[in-house]
């Protein structure tokens, strides 16, 4: 069986709002008959791969995720410009001929629908013309391209303006490049309408969730306007009302280590590299929500790292029963504990190897776990 590696995480976090819900509270599940906080995978997941801790260490391996680049291709082709210079907004000077706007348009369309089926302008209710063309070259689902897409697609603009004949199948073909985005490496993609293009995700992510009974709270605001002097409106220029709740949650991530390997090329390198820069991400960085009015910055106090060939599996039984006490964490790690002890007695020892930090007690570091979940603490 492949190689797993397991992180169970518990992290608090004061007054909040992380993940907001379509009414603007904060996200919950119930559990154990109870209510609980909750924040998505998909949060945790972006928050991950735009985080400065991957920029700093994967900079040419990440991905960019959007429906858009048909419209970025345009501009390439309409301005002359690198591709990759539309993409990231350096905004950089012209490299090549401009291409007039019919050719551009229609290249643009080819090139995108090789990723997904392009927006139907007949059911626009957009007037602009300018905006609707815009639609026409966007797809209907979000596509994560990696590096090496972006830079087939601009090798091909440049092929396409030097000939000037319309892109054939086979240079179509050629745009499905290898892969070294590491994002999407480990959180998959999944384009239904170009499934030659799917990855398998070698990450997953469960929800967080609180591990005891929450109720959500309403925060009452006003804001004074420095220009009311008092003298004939003496109240409050603006009255407004915000949710939050405050807990610690319970996190928990597999890593595919082999299934990475694979979607990597075989690079174990990259792999292990970027094994470690998630396992830093996930202990220090949380989602951005609410973040100016909350400053809801929190570091992982309890971290459980496992590494092993037997079948993952999730230790949030251990908080089916929410806790309680004067303790939450301390009750928590207990439960964690003594939870995955009492799996191993029945089921039998699920990792070879583990690892824990607990920031309250000043035990272990992450730096160690950082060593071992990247193989590099023998």
């Amino acid at each position: 069986m492949a190689e797993f590696i397991q992180l169970h995480m518990l992290v608090s976090y004061p007054p909040s709002n992380l993940n907001r819900d379509d009414m603007g509270r904060p996200k919950t599940a119930m559990m154990g008959g109870v209510c609980r906080l909750r924040v998505s995978s998909q949060s945790l997941k972006r928050t991950w791969r735009t985080s400065e801790t991957f920029k700093e260490a994967f900079g040419d391996h990440l991905g960019v995720r959007t429906k858009e680049m048909g419209w970025n291709i345009y501009l390439a082709l309409k301005e002359g410009k690198a591709l990759t210079g539309v993409v990231d907004g350096t905004d950089a000077e012209p490299v090549r001929s401009a291409v007039e706007e019919k050719k551009a348009v229609a290249w643009s369309q080819a090139i995108a629908a090789q990723f997904g089926k392009l927006k139907s302008i007949k059911d626009s209710k957009e007037e602009d013309a300018e905006k609707k063309k815009k639609e026409s070259l966007c797809v209907e689902q979000m596509v994560h391209f990696s590096p090496e897409e972006i830079a087939a697609i601009d090798a091909l603009l440049v092929r396409l303006v030097k000939s000037g004949g319309d892109p054939t199948a086979d240079d179509l073909n050629l745009l499905q490049a290898e892969n070294s985005a590491i994002d999407i490496a480990m959180f998959g993609r999944m384009l239904a309408s170009s499934p030659s293009f799917n990855c398998e995700a070698a990450v997953q992510v469960a929800h967080a969730i609180t591990v005891h009974r929450v109720a959500v709270e309403d925060d009452y605001f006003t804001a004074v306007d420095d220009l009311n002097r008092g003298v004939e409106d003496v109240g409050a220029g603006h009255v407004g009302q915000a949710e939050f709740a405050a807990g610690l949650y319970y996190a928990y991530l597999c890593i595919n280590r082999d299934l990475l390997v694979e979607n990597l090329g075989g690079d174990t390198d990259l792999a292990d590299r970027s094994i470690r820069a998630l396992a830093e991400a996930a202990a220090k960085v949380g989602p951005k929500g609410k973040q100016n009015s909350f400053a809801s910055r929190a570091y992982a106090s309890y971290l459980l790292a496992e590494r092993g060939n037997q079948q993952p599996r999730s230790l949030s039984v251990a908080f089916l029963k929410p806790v309680g006490g004067e303790d939450y964490l301390k009750a928590a790690v207990a439960a964690l504990e003594m939870t995955r002890g009492n799996m191993e007695k029945t089921y039998g020892v699920c990792a070879r190897e583990y690892m824990t930090m607990n920031a309250a007690t000043g035990t272990g570091t992450l730096d160690d776990i950082l060593k071992f979940v990247s193989g590099d603490h023998a």
